[in-house]
């Protein structure tokens, strides 16, 4: 089965429509949350796309979120629907590779774009300077991109980890899942995803006593990521953004307990530690 989702790793190169096509430096901003979201590039994260509120807001500081695309693959704009989405309720994303870029990202990718946001929040003419709350880091990744997540989830700065239709192709690399130290959440695509069982198989193997939320929505593995603001996986993303980052405690209650807002519904959920 690993190498079947090694192959879909490969594969998923060619889903989605959204964003597949090289856009303009800037697009319409969209998402349903209070500051509506454009992407921006910059020449100091030259292999990256930045999405943010249209107009920086006052009187917040905006978590940052680095996300690593499906297949591994170097366009920003790929899964420009949820990360607008997003970035619309107030956070700071950055997809590896710039808008319809080609070739293969790294997992050092998702690095470069944590500190990058960090330094931007202290240098001198930087819009984002004062801006950014360098004490919440979340990195997520859809498939191949949710390996990426995985490999730089040991970083202290992190303060939760996404993974998206994902999970390890090896046995070899569970040492990763003994170094998590935040939160995670699992968003994955049901028993019809191929990557349904390395995702549970990880889920087994989470060290004891770290917080953890596993969502399996039947969906298949390419998620509804190319649904208007992400779709399902849109909301409940921003959802576990909004909880581990801002500590939003009526987003918190679609996870926690046995009567969390994503039980008894058309999520299938498991919970660890989390309260």
């Amino acid at each position: 089965m690993k190498s079947l989702l090694r192959r879909a790793l490969v594969l998923c190169v060619s889903f989605l429509t959204v964003g597949a096509l090289a856009g303009p430096a800037q697009a319409a901003p969209g998402g349903s949350g209070p500051y509506p979201a454009d992407y921006e590039t910059t020449l100091r994260l030259r292999n990256h796309t930045i999405y943010r509120p249209d107009s920086l807001p006052t009187g917040i500081r905006l978590p940052i979120v680095a996300w690593g695309n499906g297949a591994c693959r170097a366009d920003g704009t790929w899964f420009e629907n949820i990360l607008k989405e997003f970035a619309s309720h107030g956070f700071l994303v950055i997809a590896n590779g710039r808008p319809g870029g080609s070739g293969s990202t790294t997992p050092e990718m998702l690095t470069e774009s944590i500190d990058w946001a960090i330094a931007e929040n202290s240098r001198v003419g930087s819009k984002y300077r004062g801006k950014v709350d360098t004490t919440k880091v979340a990195v997520m990744g859809q498939s191949c991109g949710g390996l990426e997540a995985y490999e730089v989830s040991a970083d202290r700065r992190v303060t939760t980890t996404g993974i998206w239709n994902s999970g390890m192709l090896d046995d070899a690399d569970n040492y990763q899942l003994a170094r998590l130290h935040a939160p995670i959440t699992y968003f994955v695509g049901g028993p019809s995803d191929i990557a349904y069982p390395n995702a549970m198989d990880d889920w087994n193997r989470l060290p004891a006593g770290l917080p953890a939320f596993m969502g399996n929505l039947d969906v298949g593995h390419f998620g509804t990521y190319s649904q208007p603001n992400g779709g399902e996986f849109g909301r409940v993303g921003s959802a576990w953004l909004k909880w581990q980052l801002k500590g939003d405690t009526t987003a918190k209650q679609l996870f926690v307990g046995p009567g969390c807002g994503l039980c008894n519904t058309q999520w299938t959920v498991q919970q660890k530690n989390l309260s």
